[in-house]
C-alpha cells in the first residue's frame, strides 16, 4: 500500500479503516531506514496514526502544518514526496532529518529547536487574515515544549489575537487508563461536533439576552462551569482563551479523523491533546524510549547499537568529572536543560539528586536559574549543547556576565556535530561568546584536559568560564603532554622552529594537528605546535613570541570565522606587527550554515582534517 502514496491527495483516496495498516507499513520504514542511518526513532513511530489524520484531513501543503522541533515528522515526510529519498535520511546530500522548507513544500517552517511551533503558527494565521487568504494553519507541539517559555508566551499571545489556530499536543508521557479513554474520547468527539459548537453559542447568547437571569446568577453558572473545568487537563489551555479538547486516543486513526473533521472549522484558537505512545511498534524502543530517540546504527532484531565504541566519549568524561567534583565540594551543583543523558548528567542526578537539576526545554531559565545559585555561593555547572545554549544568550550577558558571577558552561557538542546538519553544528560558540565582557573561554584538547580544566574552573572565582568540547570519542595524548593550567596561558605541544611554521589549534582541532605531525615528521618536517586552550583571554605573550619567531602561521578551529580565535589573533597581529607581518593562514569555517553529513567527510570538505592540514604545509613550504 505504502508503495501507492506518493502524496497527501493519494492518502485521501484510501478507506479510514486502511489507514492503519498503511500506518504499520511506514512504521516499519521508518525502523528500517533509521536502524541503517540513526535517527530520532522513538518520537516518529508514536505520531505516525498523528501524522495520517492530519493530512487525511486537511488540504495540504494549501493548509500548513507547523510542526516543533520535527523529531516526529518521519511519517510526514514519507507520505508527502519523499519515500524513495527516505532511504538518504540525514545522509550528505540526502534528506534532513527536520522539515526544511527548501526541501519540500509540504515543509512549512524550519525547525530543529524546540517550541518553535505554536509562535510560527500564530504568525502564519495573523498573515493570512491580513492577505485575506483561506488556509488552516496547525500546530503539532510535544509535551516537552510545555516546559519553555516561548510556548507559553505563544499560548498567552494566541489568545489574546483570537486567531483561528488548532494546535495539536502530542504527548507521549501521560498515561491513561482504557475506560477513562474510552470515555474521553467518546465525549470529546460530541464536544467537538458542529451541532455541539453551534447549539452552544445559541444558548449561550439566549442565557445572557433572558431577562430572570440576572448578573449574580450568571456568575453562579460560570462558578459551575469552572468547577467542571477543574477536573480536566484542558483547565490551563482553556484559561490561555483556547477551546480545549482531548484527551484523545492517538492510536485510534478513525477518532484522529473524527476529532480533526469536528474542529477544523470551528473558530478562535483550538486545543486539541492527543496521547500517543513514545516508540510504538517497535518492541525495544517502546520499552526504552529514551534510548531510541535519538539513536545511530542498530541492529533492528536485538535493538542494539551498532559498532558501539569502547573509547569513552566527551560527555561521558564530563560527567564523571562531575561526578569526582561533586564528591569533593558540596557546593557544585549541576544542571541541564532537558539532557541529562545526552550531557552524561544522568549518573550524577542518581547520586546526587537534591544537587542536579533538569530544568526541561528552558535554556533562559537554565542559565538565570544558576545566576541565583552562584550569588548565593554555589559553584554552578550548566551544560547545555552548543547550538542550545544560543537560546540563552540574553541572560548570559545580562544575568552572568554583567555580574561576572563563577558561572561554569560546559558547551557539549561543539563544533561540527555531523548528521543533525544545520540547525544542530556547534560552530557559533566561541563566536558569540566572544563579545561578551568577564567571558572566559576555553577549549580541552583532549579527555584529561577536560577534566583539569573543570577542576581549575570550579575552584577558581574567575566569573562565566565556558569549556567547550566536541561530540563523540574522547582522545588522550598520554602522560607527557600534562602539564599545569594557568591562567590565561597556551601550551606548547611540539616544540620546533625547523621548518618556519607554526600550527596554532585548540579542541577537537589538536588531534588533526598532531595526527598530521607523525605523517609531516617522516618527511623531515617539524612544526611547531601550540595547544590554545584558552580562547578568551589568549596568550599576548606567546603568540607575541610566535609572530617575532615564525613566518609562517596555521590557526586551525572548528567554529565559523567570524568572530573567531583566528580573527582575533589576526587582528592583534596586525596591531602589534612593528614592520614584520607573517603569512598567516586561517582555516575555519565558512559564513554558512553547515549542512548534514558524516562528521569527517564534513571536516574534510572544510579542510579541517588531518590530510587537508598536511596538504596546506605543503603549500606553505613550496612558496
Amino acid at each position: 500500500m505504502i508503495e501507492t502514496i506518493n502524496s497527501p491527495s493519494d492518502l485521501k483516496k484510501l478507506k479510514l479503516k486502511d489507514l492503519s495498516n498503511l500506518a504499520n507499513e511506514i512504521r516499519q520504514l521508518i525502523i528500517e531506514t533509521v536502524s541503517k542511518n540513526g535517527g530520532h526513532l522513538a518520537s516518529s513511530l508514536g505520531a505516525v496514526e498523528l501524522t495520517l489524520a492530519l493530512h487525511y484531513v486537511f488540504n495540504t501543503p494549501k493548509d500548513k502544518i507547523v510542526w516543533d522541533v520535527g523529531h516526529q515528522t518521519y511519517a510526514h515526510k514519507i507520505i508527502t514526496g519523499r519515500r524513495d529519498q527516505f532511504k538518504t535520511l540525514r545522509t550528505y546530500g540526502g534528506i534532513s532529518g527536520f522539515p526544511k522548507i527548501t526541501e519540500s513544500e509540504y515543509d512549512t517552517f524550519n525547525v530543529g529547536h524546540a517550541s518553535t511551533a505554536i509562535s510560527a503558527a500564530l504568525g502564519m494565521t495573523t498573515a493570512k487574515d491580513l492577505l485575506n487568504t483561506k488556509e488552516k494553519i496547525i500546530a503539532v507541539i510535544g509535551d516537552g515544549a510545555l516546559t519553555s517559555g516561548i510556548t507559553f508566551e505563544a499560548l498567552n499571545n494566541s489568545g489574546e489575537l483570537d486567531k483561528d489556530l488548532i494546535v495539536v499536543l502530542n504527548d507521549n508521557k501521560m498515561s491513561i487508563s482504557k475506560s477513562l479513554g474510552a470515555i474521553s474520547t467518546y465525549l470529546t468527539k460530541r464536544l467537538t461536533g458542529p451541532t455541539y459548537n453551534t447549539l452552544r453559542k445559541e444558548i449561550e447568547k439566549a442565557i445572557k439576552g433572558f431577562p430572570v437571569l440576572n448578573e449574580p446568577a450568571l456568575k453562579l453558572a460560570k462558578k459551575i462551569e469552572e468547577s467542571f473545568k477543574f477536573f480536566s487537563p484542558g483547565l490551563l489551555f482553556e484559561e490561555f482563551g483556547f477551546k480545549y479538547f482531548g484527551p484523545v486516543d492517538g492510536e485510534n486513526i478513525e477518532d484522529l479523523v473524527t476529532i480533526f473533521e469536528n474542529v477544523k472549522n470551528l473558530r478562535g484558537p483550538i486545543f486539541v491533546h492527543i496521547l500517543t505512545k513514545k516508540g510504538k511498534g517497535y518492541k525495544y524502543a517502546e520499552e526504552n524510549p529514551s534510548k531510541f530517540h535519538g539513536i545511530g546504527p542498530f541492529d533492528i532484531s536485538t535493538g542494539q547499537i551498532l559498532e558501539k565504541s569502547a573509547t569513552q566519549s566527551y560527555s561521558s568524561v564530563f560527567g564523571e568529572s562531575v561526578i569526582n567534583i561533586m564528591q569533593d565540594n558540596p557546593k557544585v551543583v549541576a544542571i541541564s536543560a532537558a539532557m541529562l543523558i545526552g550531557t552524561g548528567l544522568e549518573k550524577a542526578k542518581n547520586i546526587f539528586p537534591d544537587r542536579v537539576f533538569d530544568v526541561g526545554i528552558a535554556e533562559q531559565h537554565a542559565v538565570t536559574f544558576a545566576g541565583g545559585l552562584a550569588i548565593s555561593g554555589m559553584k554552578p555547572i550548566v551544560a547545555i549543547y552548543s547550538t542550545f545554549l544560543q537560546r540563552s544568550y540574553d541572560q548570559i550577558i545580562h544575568d552572568i556576565a554583567l555580574q561576572k558571577l563563577n558561572v561554569v558552561f560546559a558547551i557539549d557538542r561543539a563544533g561540527i556535530v555531523g548528521d543533525d546538519g544545520e540547525t544542530h553544528q556547534g560552530i557559533f560558540d566561541v563566536s558569540y561568546l566572544n563579545l561578551v565582557p568577564n567571558m572566559i573561554i576555553t577549549a580541552p584538547k583532549d579527555a584529561t584536559e577536560l577534566d583539569a580544566l573543570l577542576k581549575f574552573a570550579i575552584n577558581g572565582n574567575f566569573g562565566p568560564f565556558a569549556i567547550r568540547y566536541p561530540r563523540g570519542e574522547s582522545v588522550n595524548f598520554g602522560d607527557e603532554f600534562i602539564d599545569t593550567i594557568e591562567f590565561g596561558k597556551w601550551q606548547v605541544l611540539n616544540a620546533s622552529d625547523a621548518n618556519d611554521i607554526c600550527i596554532i589549534a585548540y579542541g577537537n582541532c589538536i588531534k588533526y594537528a598532531m595526527q598530521a605531525l607523525e605523517e609531516l615528521k617522516s618527511n623531515g618536517i617539524n612544526p611547531h605546535i601550540i595547544n590554545a586552550r584558552f580562547i578568551k583571554p589568549f596568550d599576548t605573550k606567546m603568540f607575541s613570541d610566535i609572530l617575532n619567531t615564525f613566518n609562517n602561521i596555521i590557526i586551525m578551529e572548528e567554529n565559523t570565522y567570524i568572530g573567531s580565535l583566528g580573527q582575533t589573533l589576526i587582528y592583534h597581529a596586525y596591531l602589534n606587527s612593528n614592520g614584520k607581518y607573517p603569512k598567516i593562514k586561517h582555516i575555519a569555517l565558512p559564513d554558512a550554515f553547515i549542512e548534514q553529513g558524516d562528521s569527517e567527510f564534513l571536516r574534510h570538505k572544510y579542510f579541517l582534517s588531518k590530510d587537508n592540514l598536511i596538504e596546506t604545509i605543503y603549500n606553505l613550504l613550496k612558496k
